[in-house]
């Protein structure tokens, strides 16, 4: 699935901007599908010149106009088509997580600063998940609400996970050169 097809169905939900949609996927979608702006705008531009979202420009005063875009007929339909023949995988992808894997080769600092910094952005993906602000969040179906609460419980438990297991990747200076000196020897 990709960028277009999830800016279609939250188009479902009713018009809204690239800016609009940009907090709907820092609210439901980061834990297992993030994007940014240089993605959804083009996808959004891309669906209305292909017919299956309208664009409208609302003038705002002192600023640029503000695109906001509706799905079409078109849109529904291909949305539909799509979401009943793929074959979607569940994937998670995490450089932090390779780096991780090969923490003995790297200062026991940088490992702490990594997990530090990591903790946080997970605090603060909680924090944006739980209080939105997303327009028209009350009226989201429970199939948002599941998704948005699986990321939650996703993140808590990823959290909790980092905290109780720091311990295991502390490698004492003692025992990685050990381990240096066995892949020399060999």
């Amino acid at each position: 699935m990709d960028v277009k097809t999830v800016c279609l169905g939250l188009l479902t939900f009713g018009e809204a901007s690239g800016y609009d949609l940009k907090k709907h996927f820092e609210a439901s979608f980061d834990h297992f599908f993030s994007t940014g702006f240089g993605s959804i705008y083009p996808a959004l531009a891309a669906l209305a010149e292909d017919g299956l979202a309208s664009c409208t420009a609302v003038p705002q005063a002192g600023r640029p106009d503000r695109k906001v875009y509706r799905i079409t007929p078109a849109g529904e339909a291909a949305l539909r088509e799509t979401l009943a023949t793929c074959e979607p995988a569940h994937k998670v992808r995490s450089e932090l997580l390779a780096v991780l894997y090969f923490s003995n080769l790297i200062p026991p600092k940088r490992v702490k600063a990594l997990l530090d910094a990591q903790l946080a952005v997970m605090g603060q993906g909680l924090v944006r998940m739980k209080r939105t602000g997303c327009p028209g969040e009350h009226e989201w179906p429970n199939s948002v609400r599941f998704v948005q609460g699986f990321g939650i419980a996703l993140l808590e438990a990823a959290a909790a996970y980092t905290v109780r297991n720091r311990h295991l990747l502390d490698s004492p200076p003692a025992r990685r050169a050990a381990g240096k000196a066995r892949r020399s020897a060999a």
